[in-house]
């Protein structure tokens, strides 16, 4: 065997290339295995870790979340010594909240036996006051039939001769949301609110009606909710234009598995798309199915349109930043996200230190920007008085971090989670502070998002779409159900009234009365009564 040392070189210059050469290398090899390492810790945090992206800072600080921070993030004024005054106040009394006042009572009295009732000295004792407690009771759902009763009428007389009509006059059936069905309003508002509020898939639905004695298959539900969404499409153009209208539009998409799409493999993703806009005291919400995630999808729905569209980072959205009459906003939940993905890929990990250090510093940057949303929340500002407070204190807030971000780029390998990080939040850097530009705008994009768990919750129970026009049927009626509920509306109880009135509709203004973003509160739960 040859000794190691035979293969140094004699000459003491050559000598010292060669340990540079190795050092350079070495040093090359540690940032490369130190980049793989905190991949594996990510990883591992993400597969077996807590999902929740708020997360502690600091050793010394083990309780601090990403909100919760109870540091001041305004200029602090010179300390004055005063007496306060600490007015009286009052005191919420512990124990489970009482069940709500609109549910029906039934009073069961209960008494001490008669031979009680007389005291030990013989008389009679008096009942000076009673004690109520309450506890909640439940009824299975009550299924019944409803008989139409068409009455016939014929004049005996002449049987119809000496008139042009038909001899027997009969009643007309009311106009029915699905001519021919057995489906009433009722039953159709509690098959879609089982699939799309519930995420019950029509096979359960199917199961619970069997245990109830009714037959009713899952492909008939199916065809239903297909027939139903067809009706609405006048009411989902509406939600269009109002999304369309302006201010602003928030946008995301997620995947969805759609079976015998013309000349596509089973296997292949297709996509939900969700449009959030319209007046923010009413908004409106629409869901698109679309084969592809090209940004032509997107590029199509945007047309025409004028004000701000928020996004998040994905590059199909790039083209937004040319057109002239929108302003293109981020969404700085993603940014964070990249920060916290440091921190939680360091573990306990000592040469992690610094790197870890510095995203926490650039989560409790991103973390006073929010303060400064919550305590703007509340008291209750307007979007007038939201824009200056953001000028005032979020603005300088922004410039020292894009400085502190600048200078701690050339020092961080590229490749690094952190480097990432810093990268991600410079690039898009133009977008994230558009949101100071209007108190309409929020600082992340998480309305859109949030709008489109509930497809994503839905979708690991029913797993897929059965064809093209069954995924664009789930659109309609998760654009209806989630615009209802962004509107605080009882998902049932609208569509009940939407399915009750949706057959007398013939203009434009009817069907406007009956969007879920203008239907008042109020008059709804009269209709259901």
């Amino acid at each position: 065997m040859v000794s190691n040392a035979s293969i140094l070189p004699e000459n003491i210059d050559e000598l010292k290339e060669k340990v540079i050469s190795l050092s350079e290398s070495n040093s090359h090899f540690e940032v490369e295995n130190n980049i793989l390492r905190e991949q594996v810790r990510l990883l591992r945090a993400q597969l077996f870790g807590r999902k929740t992206e708020k997360y502690s800072l600091g050793a010394d600080n083990g309780q601090a979340l990403l909100f919760n921070e109870a540091e001041e993030f305004l200029p602090a004024e010179e300390e004055t010594k005063e007496d306060v005054e600490i007015k009286a106040h009052k005191r919420k009394k512990r124990g489970r909240r009482p069940l709500p006042e609109n549910l029906p009572r039934v009073d069961v009295i209960h008494d001490i036996i008669e031979e009680e009732k007389q005291c030990a000295c013989g008389c009679m004792k008096d009942c000076i006051g009673k004690e109520v407690s309450e506890q909640l009771d439940i009824i299975p759902a009550k299924i019944q039939v409803i008989r139409n009763i068409r009455l016939k009428y014929v004049c005996k007389d002449c049987e119809g001769v000496d008139a042009e009509e038909p001899a027997v006059k009969i009643a007309p059936l009311p106009e029915q949301l699905i001519p021919k069905s057995i489906a009433t309003p009722g039953l159709l508002a509690h098959v879609l609110t089982g699939k799309f509020v519930d995420a019950l898939p029509f096979y359960r639905q199917e199961s619970q009606f069997s245990r109830l004695g009714i037959d009713l298959p899952r492909s008939t539900m199916c065809g239903w909710a297909i027939k139903v969404a067809d009706r609405c499409e006048p009411l989902l153009e509406l939600l269009d234009k109002d999304i369309r209208s302006g201010p602003l539009i928030n946008i995301d998409e997620t995947t969805v598995q759609v079976m015998n799409e013309p000349a596509r493999s089973n296997k292949t993703k297709s996509y939900m798309w969700i449009y959030r806009g319209g007046d923010p005291e009413r908004p409106a919400l629409v869901y698109k199915y679309h084969p592809a995630r090209s940004g032509s999808v997107v590029y199509d729905y945007l047309k025409g349109c004028e004000g701000y569209v928020q996004t998040d980072a994905y590059t199909g959205y790039d083209f937004i930043d040319h057109e002239s009459n929108i302003i293109h906003v981020g969404c700085w939940a993603h940014a964070r996200r990249k920060f916290v993905d440091v921190v939680k890929a360091s573990g306990k990990r000592k040469s992690v230190k610094s790197r870890t250090g510095h995203a926490e510093k650039a989560i409790k940057y991103i973390r006073k920007l929010y303060k400064i949303e919550s305590n703007a929340k509340e008291q209750k500002l307007t979007y007038e008085e939201l824009f200056e407070e953001r000028q005032k204190h979020a603005k300088p807030i922004l410039d020292d971090f894009k400085n502190w971000m600048e200078e701690l780029a050339p020092k961080t390998p590229p490749k690094g989670l952190l480097g990432k990080a810093i990268s991600y939040t410079l690039k898009q850097w133009d977008r994230l502070i558009h949101y100071l530009d209007n108190g309409r705008i929020s600082p992340d994009n998480n309305l859109a998002e949030n709008a489109i768990r509930p497809f994503v919750v839905g979708r690991k129970n029913w797993l897929f779409s059965g064809n093209p026009r069954g995924a664009k049927a789930s659109a309609a009626l998760y654009s209806l159900i989630e615009t209802a509920k962004a509107n605080d509306l009882e998902p049932y109880s609208y569509l009940r009234f939407l399915f009750d009135k949706l057959p007398h509709a013939n203009s434009e203004d009817d069907y406007k009365a009956l969007l879920p973003n203008r239907v008042d509160k109020d008059h709804l739960a009269y209709a259901a009564r």
